[in-house]
């Protein structure tokens, strides 16, 4: 054996048989497959327990996000040294008001508009028909018959289960008249007490929990708030540069259709593609095809707009969630509740991302052996400066 050879002796000393192996790497799969058990089952757990005080959490969840907005009205409002309450019913009393004004400026098209738009729709109905009749699919009258026939009979079978569907209906509404008036309530104590909440949950909490817990709510608090004023810029853009294009191309019901652009804006991707559709298809109804085709060309280029410009600068800044984790969120939160939970479910989704983030950057700080923390306080390389946190916190 020469000097340059390794002594074969040494490195192969004892080697683990084959069996060794097997076990150490079935011991490691079923060890992780046990904790992935534990974590679905976790989830499956957290997923009943929302949908068991989904009553409970709806409201507190819609309150948040009309705190974001209008959170800044009342801080002014308080830095002018008007009393807390007094700011938050000064402030919720305008937005009440402002909203009860934009609906009263639509309301009145709606009414006049709307029996010229269902005449107009059933002559497309008419022409619909009379081009099935011809050719190449030169369908029969009685086979329209026969279809309006079926119809009706499956109403009429179905009578019962309809007119419990409008008891049903009726349960809804009285439903979320409730969680509207508690979503109001719950706002106007959030934004009048919306300050001394991190405090309370310092003292709640106890060190050193406290300073990850504020730490992660102040931060998920920014990104909701940014989040919400970027897709009101967003959402402002696109019912405006749409508006436009219906009052110049002369389409019915223009204003309702720019509100639903404006609060369709509010779920990403998916909601300006309805909206988009329903203002393309009260086009194509009540004037034509080529007016709806200019409607859509005008769509389409306003979502390029929008998808190019205005949401990597803006959206990026306030949120960092790539597509498709928006798309999927979407997707999800509107599987599971319907509406509302495609409207939540983006902003739900960031602020998962806002927690999974600051894990992360602890476990980084811990694993580079660097302190995490200094002089009884955060390190600064995970700490953020609360530059726009409201200043009366301090004082709560």
């Amino acid at each position: 054996m020469t000097a340059h050879e390794p002594n074969r002796a040494t490195t192969t000393e004892n080697p683990p048989d084959r069996g060794t192996l097997i076990g150490i790497g079935g011991g490691w799969l079923a060890t992780w497959s046990l904790r992935i058990i534990l974590i679905a089952a976790a989830a499956w757990v957290l997923g009943w327990i929302v949908g068991e005080f989904w009553v409970i959490l709806l409201p507190i969840s819609l309150a948040l996000i009309i705190t974001t907005v209008l959170w800044p009205i009342t801080a002014l409002l308080r830095r002018a040294y008007l009393p807390p309450a007094l700011a938050a019913l000064v402030t919720m009393l305008g937005a009440i008001g402002a909203f009860v004004g934009v609906i009263a400026l639509i309301v009145p098209s709606v009414i006049s508009q709307a029996p010229e738009l269902a005449n107009q729709a059933s002559g497309g109905v008419r022409e619909i028909q009379a081009w099935l009749q011809g050719p190449p699919l030169n369908l029969r009258e009685e086979q329209f018959t026969d279809f309006i026939n079926t119809v009706v009979t499956g109403i009429q079978d179905s009578s019962s289960a309809i007119a419990s569907g409008v008891f049903t209906g009726v349960g809804a509404v009285t439903s979320v008249m409730i969680t509207l008036v508690l979503t109001l309530v719950l706002s106007f104590f959030f934004i009048k007490d919306g300050p001394g909440f991190l405090p309370w949950m310092s003292r709640v909490t106890g060190s050193p929990a406290a300073r990850h817990v504020e730490e992660v709510l102040f931060r998920q608090w920014r990104t909701l708030s940014g989040f919400i004023r970027t897709q009101a810029i967003v959402s402002f853009v696109d019912a405006a540069f749409i508006g436009l294009g219906l009052v110049i191309l002369g389409v019915p019901l223009a204003g309702p259709l720019v509100i639903i652009t404006f609060v369709a804006g509010f779920i990403p991707i998916v909601g300006a593609f309805v909206a988009g559709a329903l203002a393309v298809l009260v086009a194509l109804v009540a004037n034509g095809w080529i007016t709806a085709l200019i409607l859509l060309g005008i769509i389409i280029l306003v979502q390029q707009l929008e998808g190019n410009v205005l949401q990597p600068v803006l959206q990026s800044r306030s949120m960092n969630l790539h597509p498709v984790i928006v798309l999927l969120s979407v997707t999800a939160g509107s599987t599971l509740f319907g509406i509302i939970g495609a409207f939540l479910a983006v902003p739900v989704a960031a602020m998962v991302a806002v927690l999974v983030r600051y894990i992360d950057e602890v476990m980084t700080l811990k694993s580079t052996g660097k302190d995490l923390w200094v002089d009884g306080e955060l390190s600064d390389e995970i700490a953020e400066k609360p530059a726009s946190y409201p200043e009366e916190a301090a004082e709560a």
